[in-house]
């Protein structure tokens, strides 16, 4: 069964020809290969590009290992160039050459070669693109299947079925074509074991394999709540499992977050117009991995829905930051106490601005008043925007908060804008 990844698609055709390298990044796994070695090589060949002239190199390959040598593979390219005709370079798994930026830069001086590679990691792709390629280089973030685009793969199944297949097993396009739970479960802690962790021990040279392993549990089992490098060395002294300095942690996270396994959010006071340095929360990119570290054990649907709900808006092009606002609350002796309350999530693009506040269920008056409380309080005009896994009809309370279901939010990209 083919999945369709229409809109990066779309991005990659947008950017041909334009005098940059393009470059596919994402955890890995998440079909950057598929994506550039079979669709976009079927729509060059489709609008007319003879396929002499698209020129597949594929790092990964045994075959492929003197390639990895970046003068070998830069003379190997300018051989297949025979005449004056467009030619498209595609690259996989490009951070496996040494040197790759300055193959990648002296491709931009062959006037007819367009080039397109891919990576699995942002401490060899992201920084080098601003520091190597001065402006040269567009990244292109591929993500695991949105709901979306997983539901493409379902479509006869009700939504509750297929939300919490969802939640539980993620959107790796190879598991989510997995026929039963059992094999999704085995496959995903087989590449969380054999593949990533293994990964980041090697790239990084982690000598204390079981204090990464511990953080990554602890992370996984507090996704989308505060914490920092301090409170984690807490943690880990509180619950025995021993030592490990809070400067160690933060270069694990960063590890993680290379890796693309987490992303680290920020928090941002609203009222304030600042950031706030600490703490911060860490959402995982694919909630199958999350769950497959923790053996499947700790399903929280609100912790996973927040999740969900994060990396749909990073998709739809937002940036996010957990939001801040103080208020002064009245106490029952009528003195009134200043407190943080948080809006989930602060969802900028370009000049449009969002609030975003996720709810499971809004049952009753009161708890529909308790989950808005945050939106109410943040005192501008920008839309505010409540999601609910309960079965409302999308509508604007009285309060201006537009309050629309779960399975709206995910499956219409438009959603929450202002139209």
């Amino acid at each position: 069964m083919e999945i369709r990844r229409d809109k990066y698609l779309e991005r990659l055709i947008a950017h041909k020809g334009n005098g940059r390298v393009k470059i596919v990044s994402g955890i890995r796994r998440c079909g950057k290969s598929y994506l550039l070695f079979q669709l976009f090589k079927r729509h060059l060949i489709e609008t007319g590009v003879h396929p002499s002239h698209i020129l597949e190199i594929q790092l990964e390959d045994r075959s492929n290992k003197e390639l990895r040598d970046p003068d070998a593979c830069l003379a190997y390219i300018k051989k297949q160039i025979k005449d004056q005709k467009p030619y498209f370079l595609l690259i996989d798994e490009v951070q496996l050459m040494g040197e790759f930026e300055d193959v990648l830069n002296s491709c931009l001086h062959i006037a007819n070669l367009d080039t397109f590679v891919t990576g699995s990691n942002s401490k060899f792709l992201s920084k080098d693109i601003i520091t190597e390629f001065r402006g040269r280089g567009d990244e292109i973030y591929l993500r695991p299947l949105s709901y979306k685009e997983f539901r493409t793969t379902c479509e006869e199944k009700p939504f509750n079925d297929a939300w919490a297949e969802y939640i539980a097993f993620g959107g790796l396009p190879y598991c989510v074509l997995l026929p039963s739970r059992k094999e999704k479960a085995e496959y995903l802690k087989r590449l969380f074991d054999e593949v990533f962790l293994r990964d980041i021990i090697e790239r990084n040279r982690v000598q204390n394999d079981a204090q990464l392993e511990s953080l990554l549990n602890v992370v996984s089992s507090t996704v989308g709540s505060l914490t920092n490098p301090k409170k984690l060395e807490n943690t880990f002294l509180s619950t025995g499992m021993g030592k490990l300095s809070a400067s160690t942690i933060k270069q694990y996270l960063d590890y993680l977050c290379d890796a693309y396994l987490i992303e680290q959010v920020e928090r941002y006071d609203i009222k304030g117009k600042r950031y706030i340095s600490t703490p911060y929360k860490y959402y995982f990119t694919d909630m199958g991995l999350r769950n497959a570290r923790l053996n499947f054990r700790q399903l929280e649907e609100t912790h996973l829905m927040e999740n969900v709900i994060y990396n749909e808006l990073c998709l739809r092009g937002y940036s996010v930051d957990v939001g801040v606002v103080e208020i002064n609350e009245r106490q029952e002796n009528n003195k009134y106490v200043r407190k943080q309350i948080e809006v989930d999530f602060v969802c900028n693009k370009a000049d449009e601005r969002v609030y975003v506040q996720t709810a499971l269920s809004i049952p009753t008056t009161d708890k529909r008043l308790q989950e808005e409380r945050p939106l109410r309080n943040v005192g501008d005009g920008f839309r505010k925007v409540l999601v609910t896994k309960d079965n409302v009809i999308k509508h604007y309370n009285e309060n201006g908060i537009l309050i629309m279901n779960l399975q709206e939010f995910l499956l219409d990209e438009g959603s929450i804008e202002g139209n």
